[in-house]
């Protein structure tokens, strides 16, 4: 059976890995059992994933990212190169956690900076943005930006990608895109 996804020659996908129709997999990836990668993914260079992860379709996984098992992205989601997650709190070399790993979902859309490190155990929220190099110990709410070590929530950010400016509880983005501001976060009031 023809595969309808492209590995390069030196990554590794382990039996029982799912590869969906498009996906691109490049040099010295690894591909670890039970892990489902949909269509239309780029893994760069030196990308690990698994086992039993869970990647959603469109995701693009930049260079030297890992993705271990408790972390799942659904669709849409960007990896900055470089950018940490984990699934142990309290991790010890002498001391096996495996039964304590802490799950992470990254949501729909959401944005992952360059070199930032997300510590297990929390969800990343719809369309959110994580800047380069923060660490982020907290859950981060739909459409939230936060930045800094710890990550500080720091505004909220279009679907688009572009930085909302609230007039009182509304925010319309040049793309087109409404927002209301309510007590929990902010909701779209039309988006495309």
């Amino acid at each position: 059976m023809k595969k309808e996804y492209f590995a390069h020659p030196s990554a590794i996908i382990d039996e029982g890995a799912t590869i969906g129709k498009g996906t691109k997999i490049w040099h010295f990836c690894h591909i670890l059992r039970n892990t489902i990668i949909g269509s239309n993914c780029v893994l760069g260079q030196n990308v690990m994933a698994g086992p039993d992860v869970s990647i959603g379709n469109n995701c693009r996984i930049q260079n030297n990212v890992s993705v271990y098992k408790g972390v799942t992205l659904e669709d849409d989601v960007f990896c900055g190169p470089s950018c940490v997650f984990t699934n142990v709190i309290n991790p010890r070399a002498f001391i096996s956690r495996k039964e304590g790993f802490k799950t992470t979902l990254v949501k729909k859309g959401a944005t992952i900076g360059a070199n930032s490190t997300i510590i297990c155990g929390i969800v990343i929220g719809r369309y959110a943005f994580v800047g380069a190099g923060a660490m982020v110990r907290r859950n981060v709410p739909d459409y939230g930006l936060v930045i800094g070590v710890p990550a500080k929530h720091s505004g909220w950010i279009c679907k688009c990608g572009v930085t909302l400016r609230f007039d009182g509880k509304r925010a319309r983005c040049a793309c087109g895109n409404e927002y209301e501001m309510e007590s929990n976060g902010i909701r779209a009031a039309r988006e495309e």
